[in-house]
């Protein structure tokens, strides 16, 4: 996808009245077999694209970039990503396309959002350099997004 926005996030009552030392989005299984991108992560924006400015004021909030692959070029099955060994004394290391986990601290944020009264809303823009300036590209892709928060 090149835009993530997903339907308000709950919250508890303790995040909702900012008490909390620190917070962060979690995004698992980030795929990263493709190209090079940068997540750029918003709060509370109304609609951000390439050309919002990346400042609170903005609703900007973090990123996380992925240092993509390009694509595969061995043999058949060479870029298959083998499950994970069951046995508790395997330490090969995993195979080099295994899916990635990308925190983003949103701690500033998340406490101004809350400062305003507002509710939550997480936007997620995939960019990646243009001949001009960045655009969107079809290049994110992950299984789950948290919300973690701690006091």
């Amino acid at each position: 996808m090149e835009r993530f926005d997903p339907d308000p996030l709950p919250l508890s009552p303790a995040i909702a009245a900012g008490e909390f030392s620190a917070a962060q989005l979690v995004f698992y299984e980030v795929d990263h077999s493709g190209p090079s991108f940068e997540a750029l992560v918003f709060l509370n924006a109304e609609k951000p694209g390439v050309e919002t400015p990346l400042d609170r004021e903005a609703g900007f909030a973090g990123s996380f970039v992925i240092f993509g692959h390009g694509g595969c070029v061995g043999d058949e099955g060479h870029c298959d990503v083998p499950e994970k060994s069951k046995e508790p004394f395997d330490d090969r290391p995993l195979h080099a396309l295994t899916p990635q986990t990308k925190t983003v601290d949103i701690s500033e944020r998340l406490r101004q959002v809350y400062a305003d009264g507002d509710g939550l809303r997480v936007s997620v823009l995939a960019i990646v350099p243009g001949d001009e300036m960045p655009e969107l590209r079809d290049v994110l892709f992950f299984s789950a997004m948290r919300l973690l928060a701690f006091d």
